[in-house]
């Protein structure tokens, strides 16, 4: 399912997806995965299966291709160029002199804040995960640029289960849910 979890600022949107990763236990209840509580699954398990966007985009003082190999360190060029046309990033990178050899500076300081968010979304791709988390995934992006990310998106999300969080729900993508905070 992909399911919006919308609301203000401080509403506890973020606080709620830390849950599944365990990044904060529940003090009461369960977050379950396919009706397993995650308590019971290993950190290691967890850190595999779950895909994160966060707010903050925490790029390495390295290459392009360094940033993208965190994900998958077997991607091979193809899968990297794959996923970089997926986040809108592609020929931003092929325009640049060293391509995906450029080094991005400490934190990504080299790019803007819309190419650093989609070079973190390149690599949650590239690492395919079955769960994906995209917090305030399209923040820095403009509205043309935002609607292509999420068609492109779109098929790449299907059959997985994507919590995506913002202060209002994406008009552009095909939601099951969308749950208020």
């Amino acid at each position: 399912q992909l399911v919006a979890l919308v609301g203000p600022s401080g509403s506890g949107k973020t606080t709620t997806t830390y849950l599944v990763p365990r990044l904060y236990d529940v003090d009461s209840g369960a977050v379950e995965i396919d009706g397993r509580d995650v308590r019971r699954i290993t950190l290691a398990s967890l850190g595999r299966a779950i895909g994160v966007v966060t707010q903050e985009t925490y790029l390495f003082h390295a290459t392009i291709r360094d940033n993208l190999a965190v994900a998958d360190g077997e991607a091979s060029e193809a899968e990297m160029v794959a996923a970089c046309r997926i986040a809108q990033l592609h020929d931003a990178i092929a325009a640049l002199p060293a391509a995906y050899d450029t080094v991005v500076g400490e934190n990504g300081l080299r790019m803007s804040g819309g190419e650093r968010r989609r070079l973190a979304i390149a690599r949650a791709i590239l690492k395919g995960a079955p769960i994906m988390i995209l917090d305030e995934a399209t923040a820095d992006l403009d509205a043309t640029t935002a609607n292509a990310l999420w068609t492109a998106l779109d098929p790449w999300l299907a059959g997985r289960t994507v919590l995506i969080i913002g202060h209002e729900a994406p008009v552009d993508v095909r939601l099951d849910r969308v749950v208020s905070l």
